[in-house]
């Protein structure tokens, strides 16, 4: 496969190195030093938490492997799009396109920023942020904005530099991550292997809060499938892809177990239940304002680093479908000098601009960004299944191990937290159904014949 693209296609620059700490890099974000409280309130017990990121972290493995016998098989620009539009035909496909181009990813990325001013809101330099900028806005949205127009004008003048960058500041969080774990665990003046038969009484338990905890647990993995949108430019793709997805969930979930065991070796389970930020907590214990300040620095590299990734990827699914015919063709266009989807990449800074103008809280953003998320895993995972059946010949470089088994399970796992999501969140579920299904008279609105071929 050649590395020298047509007018009309992406080159293929970014490495297995470069997809792998995009995996890990977007996966990475605040999740892991934020969710314990959560699922230590949702179940009450240390093994409790333990089997909540086991589960997720299978289920994200899970999935993570059925994506990569697809994008191997299938290496496309728009990943998810692109598997979809080949499996279920083109309103699927624009469907998803629709639902990420103007919610799902503008969202991530506003939710995103508003966190990193968040973290770097704990740092005396920082203090102004919290502080009102002009109207109704905080300088904390003012440098969010700022800074989702600084990424994005990185990564329209250069894919590969901003790859580069992300694998940095990837590998640069995983380093923090090991050394705050070491800190923990080092700390046996105030550390006992005791706090982790301690329990919580307050919590919800049962089924319901096992759930409750998985949702967490599967925010705080979620963000794997986005290399797949990049598959169109990895240098072989067959190898490369399956590598970076498979090997990049499961190193994510070794340093979560790790970062889990490290916070509650310190800290007994209701300290984790009452705390905000149980990592900062057992860090301040440990070493002071120091230990708290490693804690925040590595928040912000990590989500940093998410940051740079996610916006990079996102883009590539307007690209995509505009090339189908789906979208606007001004969103395919690519930039004749540094060969990047500048119009979509403008677009979806735009649209995350407005967010964060409009909504600003980072809760809200949040529950914004995860609620058609699921939906679309699922249906991009049972192509599996559409692909094992239509083409049975068809070369796969990487094989889903325990086929039929491995992508059922996932299936089975989405739909019932769609299933659990509408009971327990019912009102906001339903605004998300209903942003799906408006884009079906969207569809048949702006439907035409494509413009060029997706391949």
């Amino acid at each position: 496969m050649s590395d020298q693209p047509s007018h009309s296609e992406l080159p293929r620059l970014l490495t297995a190195r470069h997809a792998a700490a995009i995996v890990v890099g977007i996966i990475i974000g605040s999740g892991i030093f934020l969710v314990p409280r959560e699922m230590m309130s949702a179940v009450g017990s240390s093994s409790g938490v333990y089997a909540v990121w086991i589960v997720g972290g299978m289920l994200s493995l899970f999935g993570a492997m059925s994506y990569a016998e697809v994008a191997a098989m299938k290496p496309r620009v728009g990943g998810e799009y692109a598997f979809l539009h080949d499996a279920y035909g083109p309103l699927t496909a624009f469907l998803y396109t629709w639902t990420w181009t103007l919610i799902a990813k503008p969202a991530s990325i506003a939710t995103i920023a508003a966190g990193l001013m968040r973290v770097l809101g704990n740092f005396p330099a920082f203090a102004f942020l919290d502080h009102p900028a002009a109207l109704y806005m905080t300088w904390a949205q003012v440098m969010a904005i700022l800074a989702t127009w600084l990424i994005t004008g990185m990564n329209i003048v250069s894919t590969l530099e901003s790859a580069n960058l992300a694998t940095v500041l990837t590998w640069l969080k995983v380093s923090l991550i090991l050394v705050i774990a070491g800190f923990c665990f080092a700390a046996r003046s105030h550390g006992s292997m005791a706090n982790f038969g301690t329990h919580f009484s307050g919590a919800r338990g049962g089924f319901a809060g096992f759930m409750i905890a998985l949702v967490a647990a599967l925010w705080a993995y979620d963000g794997w499938s986005d290399v797949s949108q990049m598959a169109g430019e990895v240098k072989d793709p067959q190898r490369a892809l399956p590598r970076a997805l498979v090997g990049g969930v499961a190193l994510v979930g070794v340093l979560y177990m790790l970062t889990n065991a490290a916070i509650q070796y310190v800290l007994p389970a209701t300290a984790i239940a009452h705390s905000p930020r149980p990592a900062v907590e057992a860090l301040q214990l440990v070493g002071g304002r120091a230990g708290a300040a490693l804690v925040s620095v590595g928040m912000a590299v990590s989500i940093a680093a998410t940051f740079v990734g996610s916006s990079l990827s996102g883009a590539r699914v307007p690209f995509a479908a505009a090339r189908d015919g789906l979208l606007p063709p001004v969103l395919a266009r690519i930039q004749p000098r540094f060969r990047t989807p500048w119009v979509s990449l403008l677009l979806q800074a735009v649209l995350s601009t407005l967010l964060l103008l409009v909504v600003g809280r980072f809760q809200a953003l949040l529950s914004l960004a995860i609620i058609s998320e699921w939906l679309f895993y699922a249906l991009t995972t049972a192509t599996v299944f559409v692909f094992r059946r239509r083409e049975p010949d068809a070369v796969r470089p990487y094989r889903v191990s325990g086929y039929p088994v491995v992508p059922a399970l996932f299936i089975a796992a989405a739909v019932l937290l769609m299933v659990f999501s509408f009971v327990d969140q019912p009102v906001t579920s339903m605004l998300g159904a209903g942003v799906i299904l408006a884009g079906i008279p969207a569809y048949y609105a702006i439907r035409r014949k494509p413009a060029t071929p997706l391949s």
